[in-house]
């Protein structure tokens, strides 16, 4: 049986840590998975991993990784950024993912001004996915999807849904705004739409709302102010779906 590594400076181990800030992810072109969920999600997909990590203790997925490192599982759950301790880190490459330019048929998506919270980002991935086949495509400023806090939020999306830029979004533009747009009941939601969503705080700045063919507003009750981005994101997903289905 092969000997788990038991040191922090082992190479493979110190790449995750490396993955670990935003920087690095862009520069080297990878990001990581924690967890059994996320990991099979990318095998899935047909991603084939860089390197993997599995806890030498409670070790997961080695039928389906043969060529997996054993790690000590106090190294390990050092690595980690999640409350609970993984049994398995995979390293896979950012190239792996689905683009937009590889999916010229989806009908609807999102185009994310400045959401800079990786939570929010995650969410709305998920949701492009459940409500879709749909695409996400992020501003500069957005927050990494391959980030820990997004993808644990996009609960394996990142896998399957495409990414672009925010200026490649295909389709007719639809900001949401909190208020002064048309109720979205009323829209004509039908061929390609994009969403266009804004930042937490700012919501969509003039100039990019002046660029979207329409403005929609989704009506709330008296006293209520505004919607969490990433619940606005889905609400609107949802009624396109709703009325196309």
């Amino acid at each position: 049986m092969v000997n788990p590594v038991t040191s922090a400076s082992n190479p493979k181990l110190r790449l995750v840590r490396r993955l670990q800030s935003a920087s690095q992810r862009q520069r080297l072109g990878l990001f990581t998975c924690e967890g059994e969920d996320l990991v099979a999600a990318g095998l899935d997909a047909g991603l084939e991993p860089l390197d993997v990590l599995v806890d030498a203790e409670r070790p997961a997925l080695v039928d389906r990784l043969p060529e997996a490192t054993l790690v000590a599982a106090k190294l390990l759950a050092e690595l980690s950024e999640l409350a609970h301790p993984p049994r398995v880190i995979a390293v896979f490459r950012r190239a792996g993912l689905p683009t937009l330019d590889q999916e010229t048929g989806l009908e609807t998506g999102l185009a994310l001004w400045r959401v800079g919270d990786p939570g929010n980002v995650g969410t709305l991935l998920r949701s492009a996915d459940a409500f879709g086949p749909g695409f996400v495509c992020l501003s500069a400023g957005c927050a990494d999807p391959t980030g820990s806090k997004a993808m644990r939020a996009a609960m394996g999306a990142i896998f399957r849904v495409p990414l672009g830029g925010f200026d490649e979004a295909p389709g007719r533009r639809v900001g949401l705004v909190a208020h002064g747009g048309s109720p979205l009941s009323q829209l004509d939601l039908s061929g390609r739409v994009c969403f266009v969503l804004g930042a937490e705080r700012e919501g969509l700045p003039d100039e990019i709302a002046a660029g979207c063919d329409e403005l929609a507003t989704i009506p709330l009750a008296s006293g209520a102010e505004s919607l969490n981005v990433a619940t606005a994101g889905a609400i609107a997903l949802y009624e396109r779906r709703r009325r196309t289905s």
